[in-house]
């Protein structure tokens, strides 16, 4: 169990980084096309991208019958359409937000999912360690200082963007809760799917789709179709399943840190005092937020030799 929780852990860490060097490639991309057609174009290629690896991980599970799902069928199509949607209005909402207010509020705003997922998961009867919840304050300021670079009001874009947020805490709560059940790997495909045909229509209603543009966008979309959704989103499902939820949100909301850092990197940009600060105390929101409960380090003191031989495996 152990084990699985570091895995957890680490293929979160991972995900948080590639969707924070995701930043650079979007604003590239958003030059020649524009948000639904981009949205639609690379959920649609990532779909196309996770075929293969399904079907060598489909060869490689009947080969280890203990490691097959216990969900069924309706499980997984319900679970891949609710993350389907929930990530569609979640960037929805991000992107015609930033329409109305600066990249600096809506980073803090979509960010703040680190708050809404343990409260939403408190009405689903989910249990969040006090420690946790440190790590929640902690989060929040380190992500106020890291984004924040003027004085903080609440404006239309503000409100849109806010609204996205409650969708990405969602999505979190929804891969948590089906996660463990089906297939990570078919649950992505059917949720890239779900989210690229709902962007592509809506793009057809509300943008110009033109072949020259997209093929001008061609290596944003290849990176964000491939590696961010086709790789991190599956990292993230399959990172879900032995993570606390609250847990996996603070990790991924790391990718404001990482964004910052290629930032800086890839396209030039500085950091001031106030954002570094702002970066170590997100790092010191995750170490916090990952330590155990008094009550869970007691009964692992009190454990039997079983729960020793599980932590050598």
């Amino acid at each position: 169990m152990e084990n699985n929780k570091v895995r957890g852990e680490l293929l979160l860490s991972i995900t948080a980084l590639i969707w924070g060097t995701s930043f650079v490639a979007q604003r590239v991309g958003m030059d020649y096309i524009g948000p639904f057609t981009f949205t639609a174009t690379r959920f649609l290629i990532g779909t196309l991208s996770l075929i293969p690896v399904i079907l060598i991980m489909n060869r490689l599970n009947n080969k280890q019958q203990n490691n097959r799902p216990t969900g069924t069928k309706k499980d997984l199509l319900v679970g891949g359409l609710a993350c389907g949607v929930a990530l569609f209005f979640g960037i929805s909402f991000q992107q015609a937000g930033l329409v109305y207010t600066t990249a600096g509020k809506a980073g803090f705003i979509t960010a703040l999912y680190i708050v809404l997922v343990p409260l939403l998961g408190l009405f689903i009867h989910k249990k969040v360690s006090k420690n946790v919840w440190i790590g929640v304050a902690l989060a929040v300021v380190g992500l106020y200082l890291l984004c924040i670079t003027e004085g903080f009001s609440i404006s239309k874009g503000d409100v849109i963007v806010l609204c996205g947020t409650v969708f990405w805490a969602i999505h979190i709560l929804v891969v948590d809760y089906f996660a463990p059940k089906v297939d990570g790997l078919k649950m992505s495909f059917i949720q890239f799917f779900v989210a690229g045909i709902l962007s592509f229509v809506m793009a057809l209603f509300a943008e110009t789709i033109e072949l020259s543009s997209i093929l001008d966008s061609a290596g944003p979309i290849l990176y964000t179709g491939i590696v961010v959704v086709g790789i991190a989103y599956t990292f993230q499902i399959l990172g879900q399943r032995g993570t606390n939820p609250t847990v996996a949100a603070i990790i991924l909301s790391m990718e404001s840190v990482f964004a910052v850092i290629s930032g800086m990197i890839l396209l030039g940009e500085s950091m001031s005092l106030k954002e570094m600060i702002g970066c170590i105390i997100m790092f010191t929101a995750v170490i916090i937020a990952q330590l155990p409960a008094k009550k869970e380090t007691e009964k692992r003191k009190s454990g039997s030799n079983l729960n020793k031989e599980i932590m050598k495996i």
